[in-house]
Protein backbone atom coordinates (compact mmCIF):
# COMPACT_ATOMS: atom_id res chain seq x y z
CA UNK A 1 0.00 0.00 0.00
CA UNK A 2 1.08 3.11 -0.95
CA UNK A 3 -0.20 6.71 0.58
CA UNK A 4 0.46 10.17 -2.03
CA UNK A 5 0.38 13.09 0.36
CA UNK A 6 -1.99 15.36 -0.70
CA UNK A 7 -2.33 19.79 -0.64
CA UNK A 8 -3.77 19.32 2.78
CA UNK A 9 -2.03 17.54 5.57
CA UNK A 10 -4.49 14.54 6.83
CA UNK A 11 -5.92 13.64 3.85
CA UNK A 12 -3.76 11.13 1.78
CA UNK A 13 -4.22 9.14 -1.26
CA UNK A 14 -3.97 5.28 -0.86
CA UNK A 15 -3.10 3.18 -3.46
CA UNK A 16 -3.14 -0.48 -2.90
CA UNK A 17 -0.50 -2.88 -4.16
CA UNK A 18 -1.81 -4.80 -7.47
CA UNK A 19 -0.25 -7.64 -9.45
CA UNK A 20 -1.10 -7.64 -12.48
CA UNK A 21 -0.53 -10.77 -15.23
CA UNK A 22 -2.34 -11.70 -18.58
CA UNK A 23 -5.27 -12.64 -16.83
CA UNK A 24 -5.75 -8.86 -15.50
CA UNK A 25 -5.04 -7.97 -11.70
CA UNK A 26 -5.13 -9.08 -7.95
CA UNK A 27 -5.05 -6.22 -5.18
CA UNK A 28 -5.49 -6.39 -1.20
CA UNK A 29 -7.65 -3.41 -1.11
CA UNK A 30 -7.69 -2.99 2.23
CA UNK A 31 -5.02 -4.42 4.89
CA UNK A 32 -6.37 -3.20 8.49
CA UNK A 33 -2.71 -3.52 9.55
CA UNK A 34 -1.23 -1.44 7.03
CA UNK A 35 -3.87 1.18 7.29
CA UNK A 36 -3.30 1.37 11.22
CA UNK A 37 0.69 1.67 10.38
CA UNK A 38 0.46 3.84 7.41
CA UNK A 39 -2.34 6.05 7.43
CA UNK A 40 -4.37 6.17 10.81
CA UNK A 41 -4.48 3.68 13.59
CA UNK A 42 -8.62 3.72 14.13
CA UNK A 43 -11.41 1.36 13.26
CA UNK A 44 -13.84 1.31 10.67
CA UNK A 45 -17.16 -0.20 12.16
CA UNK A 46 -19.36 0.38 9.01
CA UNK A 47 -19.07 -0.04 5.20
CA UNK A 48 -21.81 2.54 2.88
CA UNK A 49 -22.13 2.02 -0.62
CA UNK A 50 -24.40 4.65 -2.72
CA UNK A 51 -25.16 3.85 -6.93
CA UNK A 52 -25.76 7.76 -8.91
CA UNK A 53 -27.63 7.01 -11.79
CA UNK A 54 -27.11 10.20 -13.56
CA UNK A 55 -23.77 12.04 -14.45
CA UNK A 56 -23.30 15.50 -12.32
CA UNK A 57 -24.82 13.63 -9.71
CA UNK A 58 -23.55 15.70 -6.22
CA UNK A 59 -23.62 14.59 -2.77
CA UNK A 60 -21.89 16.78 -0.68
CA UNK A 61 -20.65 18.40 1.18
CA UNK A 62 -21.68 16.10 4.24
CA UNK A 63 -19.86 15.48 7.66
CA UNK A 64 -20.80 14.31 11.53
CA UNK A 65 -20.63 16.17 14.53
CA UNK A 66 -19.77 15.08 17.65
CA UNK A 67 -20.61 13.22 19.43
CA UNK A 68 -20.65 10.43 15.87
CA UNK A 69 -17.69 12.05 13.77
CA UNK A 70 -16.54 9.89 11.24
CA UNK A 71 -13.22 9.84 9.02
CA UNK A 72 -13.90 8.38 5.94
CA UNK A 73 -12.03 6.11 3.29
CA UNK A 74 -13.74 6.48 -0.17
CA UNK A 75 -13.32 4.42 -3.31
CA UNK A 76 -15.01 4.13 -6.39
CA UNK A 77 -16.28 0.65 -7.68
CA UNK A 78 -18.04 1.40 -10.77
CA UNK A 79 -17.72 4.45 -12.97
CA UNK A 80 -16.05 7.78 -11.72
CA UNK A 81 -15.93 10.27 -9.27
CA UNK A 82 -14.31 13.80 -8.53
CA UNK A 83 -13.75 13.30 -4.66
CA UNK A 84 -13.57 16.66 -2.50
CA UNK A 85 -12.35 16.75 0.92
CA UNK A 86 -12.83 20.59 2.97
CA UNK A 87 -11.34 21.31 6.16
CA UNK A 88 -13.84 22.61 8.44
CA UNK A 89 -11.89 22.99 11.48
CA UNK A 90 -11.42 26.59 12.92
CA UNK A 91 -7.84 27.51 13.11
CA UNK A 92 -6.35 25.39 10.97
CA UNK A 93 -4.16 26.93 8.34
CA UNK A 94 -6.26 25.44 5.34
CA UNK A 95 -9.31 25.81 6.62
CA UNK A 96 -11.85 25.97 3.63
CA UNK A 97 -9.70 24.81 1.38
CA UNK A 98 -10.33 21.71 -0.07
CA UNK A 99 -8.56 19.02 -2.18
CA UNK A 100 -10.21 17.26 -5.12
CA UNK A 101 -8.97 13.87 -6.05
CA UNK A 102 -10.08 11.76 -9.45
CA UNK A 103 -11.19 8.29 -8.41
CA UNK A 104 -12.12 5.30 -10.74
CA UNK A 105 -12.11 1.36 -10.88
CA UNK A 106 -9.00 1.51 -13.17
CA UNK A 107 -6.55 3.82 -10.81
CA UNK A 108 -8.19 1.84 -7.18
CA UNK A 109 -6.88 4.51 -5.16
CA UNK A 110 -8.28 5.05 -1.66
CA UNK A 111 -9.32 8.92 -0.77
CA UNK A 112 -8.81 8.95 3.33
CA UNK A 113 -10.22 11.99 4.91
CA UNK A 114 -9.67 12.30 8.46
CA UNK A 115 -12.63 13.94 11.19
CA UNK A 116 -12.57 17.45 10.67
CA UNK A 117 -13.51 17.79 7.08
CA UNK A 118 -17.03 17.49 4.72
CA UNK A 119 -16.84 15.54 2.45
CA UNK A 120 -19.04 15.38 -1.03
CA UNK A 121 -18.19 13.93 -4.61
CA UNK A 122 -19.65 14.23 -7.82
CA UNK A 123 -20.47 11.52 -10.69
CA UNK A 124 -18.53 11.83 -13.83
CA UNK A 125 -20.42 8.82 -15.90
CA UNK A 126 -23.45 7.44 -15.36
CA UNK A 127 -24.36 3.99 -12.93
CA UNK A 128 -21.21 5.28 -10.93
CA UNK A 129 -20.89 3.14 -7.31
CA UNK A 130 -18.98 4.76 -4.15
CA UNK A 131 -17.94 2.76 -1.24
CA UNK A 132 -16.80 4.35 1.51
CA UNK A 133 -15.84 3.07 5.07
CA UNK A 134 -16.64 5.30 8.10
CA UNK A 135 -14.84 4.95 11.58
CA UNK A 136 -18.30 6.04 13.18
CA UNK A 137 -21.72 4.66 12.66
CA UNK A 138 -24.28 6.72 11.09
CA UNK A 139 -26.37 9.83 13.09
CA UNK A 140 -29.11 11.48 11.70
CA UNK A 141 -28.33 14.00 14.45
CA UNK A 142 -25.18 14.68 13.72
CA UNK A 143 -25.87 14.71 10.34
CA UNK A 144 -24.55 18.11 8.48
CA UNK A 145 -23.06 19.62 6.09
CA UNK A 146 -21.84 22.76 3.87
CA UNK A 147 -23.25 23.86 0.51
CA UNK A 148 -21.42 21.99 -2.15
CA UNK A 149 -21.67 25.37 -4.70
CA UNK A 150 -20.35 28.31 -1.55
CA UNK A 151 -17.96 30.28 -3.88
CA UNK A 152 -15.83 31.00 -0.57
CA UNK A 153 -14.87 27.32 -0.94
CA UNK A 154 -14.38 27.73 -4.68
CA UNK A 155 -15.01 24.11 -6.16
CA UNK A 156 -14.56 23.95 -9.78
CA UNK A 157 -16.80 21.23 -9.77
CA UNK A 158 -17.25 19.15 -13.21
CA UNK A 159 -21.04 20.60 -13.90
CA UNK A 160 -22.84 23.59 -13.54
CA UNK A 161 -24.37 23.77 -10.24
CA UNK A 162 -27.54 24.80 -11.60
CA UNK A 163 -27.23 21.51 -13.66
CA UNK A 164 -26.46 19.05 -10.89
CA UNK A 165 -28.29 16.52 -9.68
CA UNK A 166 -28.96 16.92 -5.46
CA UNK A 167 -30.50 15.94 -3.13
CA UNK A 168 -32.93 17.95 -1.04
CA UNK A 169 -31.11 18.55 1.53
CA UNK A 170 -28.14 19.35 -0.23
CA UNK A 171 -29.67 22.36 -1.79
CA UNK A 172 -30.45 23.88 1.62
CA UNK A 173 -27.18 23.35 3.31
CA UNK A 174 -25.19 26.39 4.53
CA UNK A 175 -22.04 28.54 3.77
CA UNK A 176 -18.93 27.68 4.97
CA UNK A 177 -19.38 31.23 6.79
CA UNK A 178 -22.27 30.68 8.41
CA UNK A 179 -22.02 26.79 9.96
CA UNK A 180 -21.20 26.76 13.76
CA UNK A 181 -17.61 25.92 15.09
CA UNK A 182 -18.16 21.97 14.89
CA UNK A 183 -13.96 21.15 15.08
CA UNK A 184 -10.98 23.06 15.82
CA UNK A 185 -7.39 22.49 14.32
CA UNK A 186 -5.21 21.30 17.42
CA UNK A 187 -1.66 22.44 16.58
Amino acid sequence: MQTIETSIPGILRVVPKRHSDPRGYFSEVFRDDLFRAGVADLAFIQDNMSLSREVGTIRGLHFQSEPKPQGKLVRCLAGAILDVAVDIRVGSPTFGRHVAVELTPENGEWLWIPVGFAHGFCTLVPDTVVLYKVTDYYSAAADKGVAFDDPDIGIAWPVEPAAAVLSDKDRRQPRLADLPTYFTHSA
